[in-house]
């Protein structure tokens, strides 16, 4: 008897190694792939980053050109974006971990994952003929209101999930001690779920910042600043379409360097967020 245990718990040993071995693997192996883009992204693209490339705007070939106004034009669309999208998705999504465990919340919570599904070019074709067509031209405003429908969803499906992983036992002190609902979801919930909520923001500001598709029919491209959400704006993703796609390797190396500050831009963006929600013990 004793024997047959210790080959049970000695099986135990063996497989709990295997996996540990394999999913210890498995992360070095996507850690590693993360490493390798950035790496061949940083290589290719630093030796064209310049404060002249970072403030100018493009020009004819040969004449030197930067991506200012790219860069200018995407913080703006991504800042409106934001501000509508971001809003309305974290109370979308209190409402459907709070209280939304009826019929309407079950549409909802449809309509928000067929939304994630939606390529993002059908969104851009929908803000073209809602809101590009009737104004005569793209805009910074029609950009920005693409983006943020691509963003509310993921916010929404993203805090209902968080606020879900709030342990009951805090909701219910509250409503013992008298606070009525709505403030045990501001006070309590939110709160305790804020970095998971910010995690989930994050995660769909990246997603937009990597938008083109949408861009192309609704934001368009200016190759000059543009400070007006009424008029075409330029954007990083855009700008580096046009570059990549160009015949020449000067356009291409500017490509790579645009590149390099997108993905600059999206890591300082999570360390700083990071860095505001850290739990201080």
């Amino acid at each position: 008897m004793a024997n047959t245990e210790q080959s049970v718990h000695r099986k135990r040993r063996i497989v709990n190694s295997l996996m540990t071995i394999l999913t210890a693997a498995c992360a070095v192996f996507a850690t590693s792939i993360l490493l390798f883009i950035i790496s061949y992204i940083a290589i290719q693209g630093f030796s064209s980053l310049s404060f002249q490339f970072l403030t100018d705007t493009p020009k004819p070939v040969g004449e030197g050109g930067g991506i200012g106004n790219a860069i200018v034009g995407s913080a703006m669309m991504t800042a409106l974006a934001v501000v509508l999208g971001l809003p309305v998705g974290i109370a979308a999504g209190v409402y459907l971990a709070e209280y939304g465990k009826n019929w309407f919340g079950n549409i909802v919570r449809f309509v928000a994952d067929t939304l994630i599904g939606i390529p993002s070019i059908i969104i851009g074709i929908f803000i073209y003929t809602l809101v590009v067509m009737p104004m005569g031209r793209q805009s910074g405003l029609a950009g920005g209101l693409a983006l943020a429908i691509i963003m509310l969803p993921i916010v929404a499906r993203t805090t209902e999930e968080m606020i879900r992983l709030v342990p009951n036992s805090m909701r219910e002190g509250a409503l013992a001690l008298g606070a009525p609902q709505w403030r045990v979801s501001w006070n309590i919930v939110l709160p305790a779920a804020a970095s998971g909520i910010a995690t989930g923001a994050m995660l769909a500001i990246a997603r937009i910042t990597g938008e083109t598709a949408p861009l192309l029919f609704t934001a368009l491209n200016s190759r000059f600043y543009n400070f007006f959400y009424d008029q075409p704006m330029s954007s990083l993703t855009v700008q580096i379409y046009n570059y990549a796609t160009g015949p020449f390797e000067v356009e291409h190396a500017m490509a790579w360097a645009a590149t390099l500050i997108l993905v600059g831009l999206i890591l300082v963006i999570n360390i700083f967020v990071r860095f505001l929600t850290r739990k201080k013990f």
